[in-house]
């Protein structure tokens, strides 16, 4: 969170249509780093009580701009999905596949999250789908504003999906609701097997685990059921697919799911 993950809006953030056309945004959207930074400084003045009081804070308002995002997204009939992983899971790669493939389907829309650079956007723009790009500077998450204000420049149609790509990080992005309706986790083989272990959150709060990069197994010392073991630890309800975003093993399983979520909204 913003009291102590290190993220700050010193930049301000950028939203770039599939034009290419940039608008600059200071922060408006709860963060709020405008307090006192002699907070900061030592807790015996009684840093941790404002720090605390300050993340709640900012929890509050993102939840609240959420609610506004889930709410618009329930009037207009738009399925809005929020993809986590860590760098080099593979979430881009995934999405370049299932937009190349069922964007048409669908109805796809991409909002691309990173701190910097068009590149991701740039990979999803060549598919043919609209995609808006957003960069957070130093921020190591999307939240709630940001995404409003994505939405906003992408307009999606009624009845269309909306598949949002965050910044690489299994940290902060658990904690800020976008008013997505489902959270998927992108994992890969190649990230080791106790990553459910090590970061808990992110897949207790998590409604599907895609466990990309299986075409690698016979090369890698991974042990599938230890990481299984550890998401259902996490999270005894969640849904585990194995799949490989690049050779396409259980890419049809991820597909499949898409359309019952989407169905789900008709």
């Amino acid at each position: 969170m913003c009291a102590t993950c290190g993220c700050s809006d010193a930049g301000g953030v950028t939203v770039t249509d599939a034009a290419g056309s940039a608008h600059q945004h200071v922060h408006g959207h709860g963060h709020d780093h405008g307090h006192d930074h002699a907070a900061h400084e030592h807790a015996d003045d009684g840093h941790d009580s404002r720090t605390v009081t300050l993340e709640q804070a900012v929890l509050a308002r993102n939840d609240e701009l959420a609610e506004r995002n889930r709410r618009w997204f329930a009037d207009n009939g738009v399925l809005a999905l929020n993809l986590m992983s860590s760098p080099g899971a593979g979430k881009t790669t995934l999405l370049e596949r299932t937009v190349a493939e069922l964007g048409i389907e669908l109805g796809i829309g991409v909002i691309e999250g990173d701190q910097e650079t068009l590149l991701d956007g740039e990979r999803i723009r060549a598919t043919g789908a609209p995609v808006v790009q957003i960069n957070t500077g130093a921020g190591c998450h999307l939240d709630a504003s940001m995404l409003a204000d994505g939405l906003r420049t992408l307009d999606p149609a009624t009845g269309s999906m909306v598949l949002v790509e965050n910044v690489g990080n299994l940290v902060c992005p658990a904690l800020f609701d976008l008013g997505e309706d489902s959270k998927v986790v992108i994992a890969s083989v190649t990230e080791g097997a106790e990553k459910p272990l090590k970061y808990p959150h992110m897949f207790r709060v998590a409604q599907l685990v895609l466990l990309n990069k299986i075409d690698l197994l016979p090369h890698l010392d991974f042990d599938v059921e230890r990481f299984l073991d550890g998401a259902r630890r996490a999270n005894p309800r969640i849904e585990v697919l194995e799949v490989s975003a690049t050779r396409g093993d259980g890419i049809d399983r991820w597909y499949e799911w898409l359309r019952g979520r989407h169905a789900q909204l008709q």
